[in-house]
């Protein structure tokens, strides 16, 4: 059975305006579910309607710590009074703590900070191919990175060139070249792909805009023992991923794994603004010099003051714990959802792609509006959950028991 598509019509009251004013005058890059959101607080979001929502979504893991967090705010309001942008052009008396406190979360040397995932993607990708040219003597202009088949690491020009998404690729050429794709999870391919002009393997340790795709066990070990043999660079997408959401504070971690460069963003800002950042040692990171490279608001005081805050919290293990906990009740009970209605799930930590059966993760995200509960489709069928980590456990429950009924229904 299927339930009925949610459209313009059946929002009420004060979202069908604001609705109606976004389709008239903001540009359709999104389909976003007929909701209009107006505040929050942990793991609940209010529309403007009075109606209240459990968050399941979390921003694409950017809402971690989840909305509006006590030490968060404290830590926005006290800096939004004392200075909030210089550029680059200057130094800032928290971008030396910011870049200290990150890098040694990460247990690496240097940092160079940017604002989106997009951003600090394209920054590794730079590196990349200044440390081929520079250290491992590749003949300009002929970098190869290889990345892998189903990736999702933003949606600039260069990014999208190597996407095998057909939505986010196509129309959009022509594209930079230096990239060779391979089937994800297979060591075996990758290791026929990197040859003498392979700078980096990009990857995520778990592709998560690819519904929550765990690679085989003992994968990001074979990536990592293969870049140490050919001399290449290991640069791990953790925007998703990293800052506690599986469990750890790196996807990484599970496999006791530290790449060449961590790739950072979304919960690096708290859910406040946009932070993101490269993270590597000095033999790595050096190859940029003045002039190379740049962002107007990157490493701004703002921004620094999020993600010191960020990685502070982080340090105490809270939520990593919350997310291994919470995460074994998601595994539980959604192995507990009849064969019928779901052919498979993935899950790591707090984070799942389950991939239902007879109706579209749309249809079934819209569902779930419908019973106070907000989720997000990928792929067709598959919904991706990723609570923020400060969920209660109760609400987890009752969120688990609406999408079951949702299922059943």
């Amino acid at each position: 059975m299927t339930t009925k598509s949610m459209d313009l019509g059946e929002a009420a009251g004060a979202s069908a305006a604001a609705i109606a004013q976004v389709e008239a005058h903001a540009a359709h890059n999104y389909h976003p579910l007929p909701v209009v959101l107006a505040r929050g607080e942990g793991a609940w979001v209010w529309d403007v309607d009075g109606r209240r929502h459990l968050d399941l979504l979390a921003g694409y893991s950017a809402l971690n710590f989840g909305h509006l967090h006590p030490r968060l705010v404290a830590a926005a309001e006290a800096q939004l009074h004392r200075l909030t942008l210089t550029s680059r052009a200057f130094h800032n008396d928290l971008l030396g703590t910011f870049a200290e406190e990150v890098a040694a979360l990460c247990g690496m040397d240097m940092v160079l900070p940017m604002n989106t995932g997009a951003e600090a993607v394209e920054t590794a990708i730079k590196m990349a191919r200044k440390w081929g040219y520079e250290r491992k003597g590749v003949p300009e202009g002929r970098a190869k990175i290889v990345v892998m088949g189903g990736n999702f690491h933003g949606r600039t020009t260069t990014i999208v060139g190597f996407s095998d998404d057909a939505a986010a690729r196509d129309g959009f050429g022509p594209f930079t070249p230096g990239f060779v794709r391979v089937p994800y999870g297979d060591a075996a391919a990758l290791a026929e792909a990197i040859d003498d002009q392979t700078v980096a393997v990009l990857l995520e340790p778990i592709q998560g805009e690819g519904g929550v795709v765990i690679p085989p066990d003992g994968y990001l070990r074979a990536v990592r023992a293969l870049c140490t043999e050919r001399g290449v660079l290991m640069l791990a997408d953790e925007i998703q991923s990293g800052l506690g959401r599986t469990g750890e504070t790196f996807a990484c971690d599970h496999e006791g794994v530290v790449p060449d460069a961590y790739i950072l963003g979304k919960a690096l800002g708290g859910g406040i603004l946009p932070v993101s950042a490269v993270v590597a040692d000095r033999d790595v990171m050096s190859v940029f010099r003045p002039g190379e490279h740049g962002s107007t608001f990157g490493g701004n005081p703002l921004a620094c003051a999020m993600g010191i805050e960020v990685v502070r919290m982080l340090r105490t293990g809270e939520f990593q714990a919350r997310a291994r906990d919470l995460g074994e009740v998601l595994r539980r009970r959604l192995a507990d959802l009849p064969a019928s209605r779901v052919a498979g799930f993935r899950a790591r930590g707090l984070w799942a792609g389950v991939d239902v059966v007879g109706r579209t993760g749309r249809d079934v995200c819209e569902g779930l509006l419908r019973r106070g509960v907000l989720a997000k489709d990928t792929h067709g069928s598959t919904i991706r959950l990723a609570p923020p980590l400060v969920i209660e456990r109760a609400d987890l429950e009752w969120a688990l028991d609406q999408l079951a009924e949702e299922l059943g229904s």
